[in-house]
């Protein structure tokens, strides 16, 4: 067993990237710039914004965080959407979800121009990765991506199992699995003979918010296992995959923490900066 280490990974792509943005900067006069709306006052989102803004100094890249309250209207967050949609100096939009439920998530979320859509959630983006065009990816899934080919696990022809069809993760994790030539399978919760299906796979992802839910007798000798759950049992992080009884059986496996977690801010930030690039 392998472990692959996201958390070293996503330090490397940062340490890139810095040389990235300080080429930009010298060459445009300015720097690459990320708007991070958070509306409401959810702890959880509270702390994932202050640790994109912690990257975004390390990466080089101008972090602007507009904090606002739950109280909040649907007019006041279209203004601030529509006035960031139009300013030159900010390559990507990121809107913290969830949001309050009085908010209209899907209409704040199409006022994001697709150009500056870093986290690659509008319809077009996730369009252009369904048809296997230049798109922006969302970044979980383009960070499984990144760790497969860092560690050189080969994709094409293998069998991929995506267990879980998250419009963040499962579906588009199952779209890049499908551009990079594997047989992909998805699976949820209202699938059959799920252990079946698991056990055929080379490649399992997990991906269903469920604490330890893929066990050892879900997974084949050998198969390469990305867990992409985060779940707090009694204070500590656990994945969606029963890392102590799995981890013998795989050849490669992500831990919780430090596994896939540390790759989506690192590709939010490269999508940042790929943004950046493009507009000029």
């Amino acid at each position: 067993m392998k472990l692959i280490d996201g958390k070293a990974t996503a330090a490397a792509i940062r340490s890139g990237l810095k040389a990235r943005t300080e080429a930009f900067e010298a060459k445009y006069k300015r720097k690459v710039g990320l708007a991070v709306v958070l509306i409401g006052d959810d702890p959880a989102s509270r702390i994932y914004v202050r640790n994109k803004s912690k990257a975004c100094e390390e990466a080089g890249i101008r972090s602007l965080n507009y904090y606002l309250p739950a109280e909040t209207t649907q007019r006041e967050a279209e203004t601030l959407l529509s006035a960031l949609a139009e300013d030159g100096s900010v390559d990507g939009i990121l809107l913290q979800l969830p949001l309050p439920r009085h908010l209209d998530a899907k209409r704040l979320l199409a006022m994001i121009p697709t150009e500056k859509d870093v986290d690659g959630f509008s319809a077009e983006n996730i369009g252009k990765i369904a048809l296997n065009e230049q798109g922006i990816a969302a970044c979980t899934p383009r960070g499984v991506m990144e760790l497969l080919k860092r560690y050189e696990i080969p994709v094409a022809g293998k069998n991929a199992v995506v267990v879980g069809r998250s419009n963040i993760v499962g579906r588009p994790m199952a779209l890049l699995l499908l551009n990079a030539d594997a047989t992909v399978t998805i699976c949820h919760s209202k699938t059959r003979n799920l252990r079946e299906i698991c056990m055929q796979a080379d490649l399992l992802v997990a991906a269903i918010g469920k604490p330890r839910f893929i066990t050892a007798d879900m997974v084949k000798e050998g198969a390469v296992v990305i867990d992409v759950g985060v779940n707090r049992i009694d204070g500590a992080l656990c994945g969606d995959v029963d890392f102590e009884n799995v981890k013998d059986k795989a050849s490669y496996i992500t831990p919780v923490p430090g596994g896939v977690g540390p790759m989506t801010i690192a590709m939010l930030l490269e999508s940042v900066v790929e943004a950046a690039e493009r507009s000029v």
